[in-house]
């Protein structure tokens, strides 16, 4: 399926894309990009693996993102059934308190990524079977892999 069949088909499942704050875009990528509000990401997700025309049943990347003002997550997905790729991003604002809803009921391979986001970024996944750090020791004191993170132990100075 080509990049622009599957955002038509997307785009029928969310007939007010601005309310379900989904948005496409191609960034000077092979993949299809959408961004998607926290409070839709398990409906799209869902979506995406189950129906047959995309069938994105191989979640291939996981990976923690922040973007400054906004924490996030970024998806890959594919479909080995029809060899197209997609990339979903889903920002939450709040830094403090970060958090979006797991997607290991929908790929069970996320129960490890999220694991990973947690310990270097701090997102807690809400509804995960085992949220907890997966690298660093409980007594860690803050996400590492944060831009505001500060470590003056370990820092390298010039």
């Amino acid at each position: 399926m080509t990049n622009e069949a599957l955002q038509n088909n997307i785009t029928k499942w969310f007939p007010d894309a601005e309310a379900a704050g989904l948005t496409f875009s191609e960034e000077e990528s092979q993949f299809l990009n959408i961004d998607i509000s926290p409070n839709n990401l398990i409906e799209l997700m869902s979506k995406l693996k189950s129906n047959e025309d995309t069938s994105f049943d191989y979640l291939f990347c996981l990976s923690g993102v922040d973007w400054g003002e906004e924490l996030g997550v970024v998806y890959h997905l594919e479909s080995t059934l029809h060899r197209h790729q997609l990339v979903v991003k889903v920002r939450t604002p709040d830094r403090e308190n970060p958090t979006l809803d797991t997607v290991y009921s929908i790929w069970k391979t996320a129960e490890f990524h999220e694991r990973e986001v947690f310990d270097f970024f701090g997102i807690t996944f809400t509804g995960h079977p085992n949220m907890k750090r997966l690298f660093l020791t409980d007594e860690w004191q803050g996400y590492p892999l944060r831009k505001d993170y500060e470590d003056e132990i370990n820092m390298i100075l010039k």
